[in-house]
């Protein structure tokens, strides 16, 4: 029988502080619960504070059976104020917490170093303390291992050196409808959707580009082929978490074997779950 593969999520863990209560998420960490949940041995690196939330977000993870090499520190766990407007969110991002302030461990590099996958956006990146660990670790995947840059940009903490410093250490990109507008205009690019994904794809040498457009498609690249989907009509809870669930799918089924098709198939399938469920955390079963 073939091995669990070993997917690992770096960055912020926090709490979506929603309309209906307090949900667990962190675009990284999102990732892997979902990745775990459909079979993957599923690792969060982060911090969090040495509070009552840092406390129950350590007993959230073993819930969901997600593995981890968390830090506890002398800053209060992540939280972000979550408004929704239609289903869509819109996030407010609370400064100076644990997870801006990741130590670069032993014991997490060992994990980086056996990694399948690992999965990181901009965010984490914007304090220099948490940037230099997610560096680090990002230097100790092997090369085999997708390293998957959700870009996930988010109010004012990217630039572009920043975006081409992560472009060069992925190769894996995704990034939605919303985010492919500030990419054209950051590096700009002239042309249409399809032109900006191939135009990433080839200067990053990517194995994969995907880009997800909300409620009307996604489309996935690859240096041999592009699989295009329509999003599914469902009725919406929430899109918290939706485009996490849709990534930690995709590379659980391209790790296990799965065609780029079958594997967006299972993404797609994925996201229109999560969307009908509020909070990026969702029982499977």
């Amino acid at each position: 029988m073939n091995k669990k593969p070993v997917v690992v999520g770096i960055g912020e863990l926090l709490w979506d502080m929603l309309p209906a209560g307090k949900r667990a998420g962190g675009a990284p960490i999102n990732f892997v619960y979902h990745a775990t949940q459909l079979g993957a041995e599923g690792y969060a690196v982060s911090a969090v504070g040495n509070d009552a939330l840092g406390e129950e977000i350590l007993h959230e993870l073993d819930k969901a059976g997600i593995r981890h090499c968390i830090s506890v520190l002398p800053y209060p766990t992540g939280h972000v104020q979550v408004r929704l407007k239609d289903g869509i969110p819109d996030y407010t991002i609370v400064e100076g917490v644990a997870w801006d302030h990741i130590p670069l461990t032993q014991a997490c590099l060992d994990l980086v170093s056996r990694a399948d996958c690992v999965c990181y956006g901009s965010l984490a990146l914007r304090h220099p303390d948490s940037r230099k660990t997610v560096e680090a670790l990002l230097e100790a995947a092997p090369q085999h291992a997708l390293r998957f840059f959700d870009i996930n940009l988010r109010q004012h903490y990217y630039s572009k050196e920043l975006v081409e410093k992560l472009l060069a250490k992925a190769n894996v990109f995704k990034f939605n409808d919303d985010e492919i507008n500030v990419l054209r205009d950051m590096f700009h690019l002239s042309g249409g959707d399809d032109e900006v994904c191939r135009h990433f794809l080839d200067r990053f040498h990517m194995r994969y580009v995907i880009f997800t457009a909300g409620d009307k498609f996604s489309a996935i690249y690859s240096p041999q082929e592009t699989s295009r989907l329509d999003t599914p009509k469902v009725t919406v809870a929430d899109t918290v978490g939706a485009g996490d669930s849709f990534s930690g799918a995709f590379v659980y089924n391209i790790l296990t074997g799965k065609s780029l098709k079958e594997a967006h198939e299972a993404a797609v399938k994925t996201s229109a779950f999560v969307c009908t469920k509020s909070g990026a955390w969702p029982a499977y079963h």
